[in-house]
C-alpha cells in the first residue's frame, strides 16, 4: 500500500466557494468563541478545494442573491413565489428554512464588507428576477458571484493564520470518502445512536507534494458545486464536475431528482458563457429572427412594454418556461441559424450606454469579447445552455444526510429549496444559509463524538499528526483507495477526452430541454458504453505532481457517474414537471415524487419518494427540517438581519 499521510480535524469541508467558506466561517466562529472559554477545546477546520478558492464556481455567479427586504414584499410571499416555480417538488420546510434566514445572511455580509449596489437614497439596491412576484433580489453589479466569494475569502483570512482554526489544503483533489457501516434511510441531524454508518474523513491527494493523504475527522462537509458541466453546452466551469454527488453515492446516500437539470434561457451560442438573468431584469427583451418579442405566442404573455418588465411575465418569467419558449419557437423557424444551432436576439439597446456601463458591466465585456457584439449598438444572439443542477445529494434543511457526520450544502446538495425549478437568485442565499447550519451541524456532530467535549483534532491537527492516533483498518481503507486511484497513471487505451466529448454530445441531443422514451434510452445506453470504456481509460501522465491528466481524468469518472444516474431518472419520471419535460407524457402526474438514485450491488437503481414524506424509523439521524411540516422557530429580521 501507499504510505499514506495523516492528519485530523474536527471538520473537514470539501470546496472553497461559497458554501464551503460558509460551512468554515461557522466553525471558526464557534472556534472563536471557545478560546476564550477554554483553549485546548477549540475546533479545526480542514477547508479542502482542488482549486484556490478564489477560483471556485461562485465566482462566475453574475444577477444576485434573494432576500425580502421593503414594504412591499414579505416573507410569505417569497416562499410563495418559491413554491409555485418549484412546481410541486419542493420541500416546504427547507423553504422556509432558506427564505426566513436570507435577508440576515445578506446584511451579515453588509458588516463583512460586501459592495452591494446602491439606490440614490444609499440603501441597498434589489432588482426584478425571473419568477419573482417582487423585486427582492440584492446585487453587486453584475459580478454579484464574484464579490461575495471575495467578501466570504477575505472573511476566512481572519481565521487561517498560522494557528488559526481554518487549515486550508489549496489544490487537494479529494478522492473519496471513509465511511463506516452503512447509511440510516433518511436524513436529519445526529441522534448519536451510532445505528447507521458514519463519516471517518476523506482521501485526499496533494496536488503539489504528489502523495496521497488521510484527513481523519468525524464530520465532513461536502461543498463540491454542481454536475452541469457533463453536457456539452454549459455555464458551469471546468471543475464542475460533480465529485461530491459521487462521492456520496459511492457512500450509499441518494441522489435526488438528478433528472432535474435548469437550462438558462440567454447562454451565448458555442461556448454556453452566461448572460445574467439580470439582464431581462433590467429591461432586456428577446427577439425572434423576425425581430419581434416572441414569449407572448409560447404562453409568456401578455406582451409588456419595452424597457419595463412585469414580474413572472415575459422575459421575467421562470427560466425553465422560456428555454421551453425557446425549444418551440426554433421548431416554428422562428430563429437565426448559426454554426452551433438556433439563436434568438437579447436586446439591450434601449437601456442606453450608460445603464449598461452601470448595472451590466460584465455583460457587456462578455458579448463584446466572445460574441462580437456591443450591446448598447445590436443585439446579442443567445440559446439555451445547461446551467444548475437542482437535484443533488439528499439533506434535510441544514445539510445532514443519512450518513452520521456528513452534510452537504450548496449546489451539489439536495435540500427541497428548488424543487423543479430554481427561482434565479436563490442559489446564491442557499450557499449561504446551506453552509452556515452545515458548518454549524458538523461541529456539534463532532462535538458529540469527541470525549469530553473535545475535538478529535486536540493536540494533532496539521501536518504530521500521528498515523496511530486513527484505527489502522481506516488508514487502510483510505490507502486502499488512493492505491485504486494512483494505479490508473500509466495505464489504459481509451482517450479520455474522447470519452468526455461524447458525453457532453449525447446529453445534449437527448437530454435536453424536452426528452422522450426513445431518446433518453439511447442515451442510457451510451453512457453505460461510455462508463465500460472509462474502465480502460487512459492516463499517459505517469508523474505525481500537479498532473492535470490524471486528475481531469479522475474528474471524468465522477461526471460519468453522475451523469448515468441523472438519465436513468429522467428515464424513469414518466411525466412533464418543471425542467423535466417529456414528449410522450406532457401531463404532470397528480402525485408530486422525488426521484432517488441508489448504488446497490446490481449497478444503478432508481426509485421514488413522496414529497414531504417521512424516511422509516431508525435512522441515524432524526429530522428536524427539509422533510416534514415542521419550520425552525428562529429566523432573521428582514430588514435588519438580527437574530429574532
Amino acid at each position: 500500500m501507499s504510505a499514506l499521510r495523516v492528519e485530523h480535524a474536527d471538520v473537514v469541508v470539501v470546496g472553497g466557494g461559497a458554501a464551503g467558506l460558509s460551512a468554515a466561517i461557522a466553525v471558526a466562529e464557534a472556534a472563536a468563541r471557545a478560546a476564550d472559554a477554554d483553549s485546548s477545546a477549540r475546533p479545526v477546520v480542514a477547508l479542502v478545494s482542488k482549486v484556490y478558492p478564489m477560483r471556485s464556481h461562485t465566482v462566475a455567479a453574475e444577477g444576485g442573491a434573494a432576500g425580502v427586504v421593503g414594504d412591499d414584499d414579505s416573507l410569505e410571499q417569497h416562499v410563495a413565489d418559491t413554491l409555485a416555480g418549484g412546481a410541486g417538488l419542493c420541500e416546504e420546510d427547507a423553504v422556509r428554512f432558506v427564505v426566513e434566514r436570507a435577508a440576515g445572511e445578506l446584511w451579515r455580509l453588509e458588516r463583512w464588507g460586501m459592495p452591494w449596489s446602491r439606490s440614490d437614497d444609499g440603501h441597498v439596491a434589489i432588482r426584478r428576477f425571473g419568477g419573482m412576484s417582487r423585486a427582492r433580489t440584492w446585487f453587486a453589479a453584475d459580478r454579484t458571484g464574484f464579490h461575495l466569494l471575495h467578501t466570504l475569502f477575505q472573511t476566512s483570512l481572519r481565521y487561517s493564520a498560522d494557528a488559526g482554526p481554518i487549515r486550508r489544503y489549496d489544490e487537494h483533489h479529494v478522492l473519496d470518502l471513509v465511511v463506516d457501516g452503512s447509511p440510516g434511510p433518511g436524513p436529519g441531524p445526529g441522534d448519536g445512536d451510532g445505528s447507521g454508518g458514519h463519516v471517518r474523513g476523506v482521501v485526499v491527494h496533494d496536488q503539489h507534494r504528489g502523495e496521497p493523504l488521510l484527513l481523519a475527522a468525524p464530520a465532513v462537509v461536502l461543498a463540491t458545486g454542481g454536475a452541469a458541466r457533463a453536457w456539452g453546452t454549459s455555464t458551469n466551469a471546468g471543475i464542475v464536475t460533480g465529485d461530491g454527488m459521487a462521492m456520496a453515492l459511492r457512500a450509499g446516500v441518494p441522489l435526488r431528482d438528478l433528472e432535474l437539470l435548469q437550462f438558462h434561457p440567454t447562454g451565448l451560442p458555442g461556448s454556453g458563457i452566461l448572460l445574467t438573468e439580470a439582464v431581462r431584469g433590467e429591461g432586456g427583451v428577446l427577439l425572434d429572427a423576425d425581430g419581434e418579442r416572441y414569449l407572448a405566442d409560447y404562453g409568456l404573455g401578455p406582451e409588456t412594454p419595452v424597457g419595463s418588465p412585469v414580474p413572472r411575465t415575459m422575459e421575467l418569467g421562470p427560466r425553465d418556461r422560456l428555454s421551453q419558449a425557446f425549444w418551440h419557437a426554433d421548431r416554428d423557424g422562428r430563429t437565426i441559424p448559426s454554426p452551433d444551432g438556433g439563436v434568438v436576439l437579447l436586446d439591450l439597446r434601449h437601456l442606453g450606454r450608460e445603464r449598461i456601463a452601470e448595472r451590466l458591466p460584465l455583460v457587456a465585456s462578455l458579448a463584446k469579447q466572445f460574441a462580437g457584439v456591443d450591446p448598447a449598438l445590436e443585439p446579442v444572439p443567445v440559446r439555451p445552455t445547461a446551467h444548475y443542477t437542482m437535484g443533488g445529494i439528499r439533506t434535510d434543511a441544514r445539510g445532514a444526510t443519512e450518513i452520521g457526520g456528513l452534510f452537504a450544502a450548496g449546489e451539489c446538495a439536495s435540500t427541497g429549496l428548488h424543487g423543479a425549478n430554481r427561482l434565479g437568485s436563490n442559489s446564491l442565499v442557499e450557499t449561504l444559509v446551506v453552509g452556515r447550519a452545515a458548518g454549524e451541524q458538523a461541529l456539534a456532530w463532532s462535538r458529540e463524538r469527541s470525549t469530553g467535549g473535545r475535538g478529535m483534532a486536540d493536540g494533532a491537527a496539521g501536518a504530521g499528526a500521528d498515523r496511530e492516533s486513527v484505527e489502522a483498518d481506516v488508514v487502510d481503507r483510505a490507502a486502499e483507495v488512493a492505491d485504486r486511484y494512483l494505479a490508473m497513471r500509466g495505464r489504459g487505451s481509451e482517450p479520455p477526452a474522447a470519452i468526455r466529448a461524447e458525453l457532453g454530445r449525447v446529453l445534449d441531443a437527448d437530454v435536453g430541454i424536452y426528452r422522450d422514451a426513445d431518446g433518453l434510452r439511447r442515451a442510457l445506453a451510451a453512457v453505460e458504453d461510455l462508463r465500460a470504456r472509462y474502465d480502460d481509460v487512459r492516463v499517459a501522465d505517469t508523474g505525481a505532481v500537479l498532473n492535470t491528466d490524471w486528475a481531469t481524468t479522475v474528474e471524468l469518472g465522477a461526471t460519468l457517474l453522475v451523469a448515468h444516474a441523472a438519465v436513468a431518472a429522467a428515464l424513469a419520471r414518466e411525466e412533464s414537471r418543471g425542467a423535466h419535460q417529456r414528449l410522450d407524457f406532457p401531463d404532470t402526474g397528480d402525485v408530486a415524487q422525488h426521484s432517488l438514485a441508489t448504488l446497490d450491488p446490481d449497478g444503478l437503481r432508481i426509485t421514488h419518494a413522496p414529497v414531504g414524506g417521512r424516511p422509516p424509523s431508525g435512522a441515524e439521524h432524526d429530522l428536524v427540517d427539509g422533510m416534514g411540516s415542521r419550520t425552525t422557530a428562529r429566523s432573521f429580521s428582514a430588514t435588519t438581519g438580527e437574530g429574532a
